[in-house]
């Protein structure tokens, strides 16, 4: 049974009745939740092979996979602060405006942290292809912030950084 300290019973107090339901529902949600996931190692490892099998489809512009993936209100912010949605993201493979030679995670930098229905991944991603005809080379970290779903774990926000000096890539 899940139990209520002073302060969210106060809370509970003077809420209304819906807001009342939905804070005890919620309390009991996470108060039961880690007993009905998976442990966090397991989780750690999944998140993780499910974010390499992302930047695998980001290199060979697989759209299909991509979608797969990414939540259906998916936002990424580049180092610059651009915003680019699932949409656009797919758009990007399709029409292949990016060639990649490489797209892949340095070796040994990956970290999954998990939190009951909520994972993120950092790594450091080397990029190596052709953008509007330019040849690009970089290293730049990420986090990608994936949630548990009904139908399993989706990458629902990314983050980059701005591409790393090169003397400074490690």
């Amino acid at each position: 049974m899940t139990s209520f300290a002073s302060h969210t019973r106060d809370l509970i107090q003077v809420l209304p009745g819906h807001g009342k339901l939905i804070l005890v529902i919620i309390a009991f949600s996470l108060g039961t939740a880690t007993h009905l996931n998976a442990s966090s190692d397991e989780d750690a490892k999944t998140v993780a092979a499910l974010d390499t099998k992302y930047q695998a489809a980001v290199k060979s512009n697989d759209a299909a996979t991509m979608d797969q993936i990414l939540a259906d209100d998916f936002v990424l912010v580049n180092g610059r602060g651009k915003v680019s949605s699932k949409a656009d993201l797919l758009e990007s493979a399709r029409k292949k405006e990016v060639t990649y030679e490489r797209q892949d995670e340095e070796p040994g930098t990956q970290k999954v942290r998990v939190w009951g229905d909520t994972a993120v991944v950092t790594a450091l991603l080397w990029i190596k292809a052709v953008q509007a005809g330019k040849p690009i080379d970089y290293k730049l970290w990420f986090s990608d912030t994936y949630v548990r779903t009904p139908a399993g774990w989706r990458y629902i926000f990314g983050q980059a950084s701005l591409p790393l000096p090169k003397t400074d890539s490690k």
